[in-house]
């Protein structure tokens, strides 16, 4: 399987920065803002951005968690018991204007389902999506807000996002694959 770097540690940091510049730039502050995270990447992407949004602005920014396990239509029928972990949101959306975090946009499918288990929390003021990387081949009508890098891909190609709290370094690779480039949702 051929794999290709497409940003490296650096840029990694670099975009995560620009990123969380962005969303202060935006909201003009981080009054009324909270960050949710899409399990598992999206996660650890959304704890940086509120680490960094914090250093721009001296404020904390509540981070939450957000399992869509259970609101996805893609593992119906696959799984015989889906790996449920929890949704870890401590406080209230209803009036936030939350920015929900994942590693990759893809088809869209995985950010229409953290919008149902989102609004079944509450009712936020506002949702604004920011990923990691854009890589095209929509199925759904969603657009990110903010995006670190658009990677246009083909479907027999995969995005692989690499972290540090996971696999010990901060890369996106780009992979030739065999199949569709579905299997994974990536």
């Amino acid at each position: 399987m051929k794999t290709t770097k497409v940003i490296d540690s650096e840029s990694f940091r670099r975009t995560v920065n620009r990123l969380a510049h962005e969303v202060v730039e935006r909201k003009k502050g981080t009054e009324n803002l909270v960050i949710v995270g899409i399990r598992t990447r999206g996660e650890h992407l959304a704890r940086r951005l509120a680490k960094k949004i914090e250093e721009i602005e001296g404020k904390e920014v509540q981070v939450g968690i957000l399992d869509i396990t259970l609101y996805r239509d893609d593992l119906r029928g696959r799984l015989d018991q889906p790996q449920l972990k929890s949704t870890e949101i401590l406080f209230d959306v209803t009036g936030k204007e939350v920015v929900l975090v994942d590693d990759v946009l893809f088809t869209g499918r995985t950010i229409r389902s953290a919008l149902n288990a989102l609004t079944d929390l509450g009712r936020p003021a506002l949702i604004e999506l920011l990923v990691l990387v854009d890589r095209g081949h929509r199925e759904l009508p969603i657009k990110a807000d903010f995006i670190g890098k658009s990677v246009p891909t083909s479907l027999k190609q995969e995005i692989r996002v690499l972290m540090t709290e996971i696999d010990h370094e901060d890369a996106v690779v780009l992979l030739e694959t065999e199949g569709d480039g579905k299997e994974s949702g990536q």
